[in-house]
């Protein structure tokens, strides 16, 4: 993809906080409609590399541009117009109703109160609008700021943590939500701890670490580059496993087997040619196991390096 058409890059991206090198040559390209997670742990850099695509802070080195404007430029107001923010701590305004607040916020986007009534039924606290913010709940607080993110259909929406304090079926609601927004053409950056339920909704994936980037990619192509296994679960069979040349030495559990990616074909082939078997079902490594993978491989090249200086 070219810079020119995507909707953010960041190209050999540096940024340091005195001594504290908070990303390090990192390069990114955002296409249109594109969902992508963005995972790492506390202090990887995640939440430095959205506030440089907000235009809240400038890098010492390298390009950002966002819908092909300088974020951090006094004349780029009207493309962060268009975009929506989620910061990871919400705050409002206590005193103010749920209603009163996104009206507020609609109006700094030139939406008005029918706007907002319409995303608070649309997050689920439409019941609320009237009361106070101080009596909402962690949860309620959440929703309210996911409205507040979706204001004016933006092209470019950031979240940090959006799912943090929200039950299972407003977090499913939520990435409905996402979903629906990618249809219309809207790009997204999420960022998450919680790794389960997120895969089915983005399109790549970036794991980052120490401000560097470790992995960028689909979730199939990062599993290839692992050359993580796959796991096949199987019934019926019993011992013919162990007296299978092929088979015997896959062996993972009585009623699975792990297989290079490479030989998952011949492996099924030689499962569903044995008349015991009775059910058989692939797994291929998760997000949270790719994630895991890119990570260790990093804590195992830090120690290399600490024993070539030693």
């Amino acid at each position: 993809m070219s810079t020119k058409n995507a909707v953010v890059s960041l190209e050999d991206v540096s940024k340091h906080y005195k001594e504290l090198k908070a990303l390090s040559g990192v390069n990114l390209q955002l296409a249109q409609g594109e969902v992508l997670g963005l995972f790492g742990h506390n202090g990887a850099g995640k939440t430095t590399m959205m506030k440089l695509i907000l235009g809240v802070v400038s890098p010492e080195f390298g390009k950002v541009s966002v819908m092909g404007m300088q974020p951090d430029d006094k004349s780029a107001w009207h493309m962060r117009a268009k975009m929506g923010y989620l910061p990871e701590n919400v705050m409002f305004y206590e005193q103010l109703t749920g209603l009163e607040v996104l009206t507020y916020f609609s109006k700094l986007k030139g939406k008005n109160k029918a706007h907002a009534k319409q995303l608070l039924e649309q997050v689920g606290i439409s019941h609320a609008q009237n009361r106070p913010v101080k009596t909402y709940s962690k949860g309620m607080r959440q929703r309210l700021g996911l409205a507040q993110a979706f204001i004016g259909e933006p092209k470019l929406l950031l979240l940090d943590e959006p799912t943090v304090g929200l039950d299972p079926n407003a977090t499913a609601e939520f990435y409905r939500s996402v979903d629906e927004l990618k249809t219309q053409g809207t790009s997204v950056i999420l960022c998450s701890h919680v790794l389960p339920g997120v895969e089915q909704h983005i399109d790549r994936a970036m794991i980052i670490s120490g401000g560097k980037t470790l992995a960028l990619g689909t979730i199939a192509e990062l599993r290839s580059q692992a050359n993580l296994p796959v796991k096949i679960k199987h019934q019926g069979l019993n011992s013919d496993i162990a007296s299978d040349s092929l088979l015997a030495g896959f062996i993972h559990e009585e009623d699975s087997l792990l297989v290079p990616e490479h030989e998952k074909v011949n492996v099924l082939r030689q499962l569903l040619s044995n008349q015991s078997l009775t059910d058989v079902a692939v797994e291929s490594a998760n997000l949270e196991q790719v994630y895991q993978y890119y990570l260790s491989q990093k804590v195992a090249s830090s120690n290399d390096v600490k024993k070539d200086v030693a």
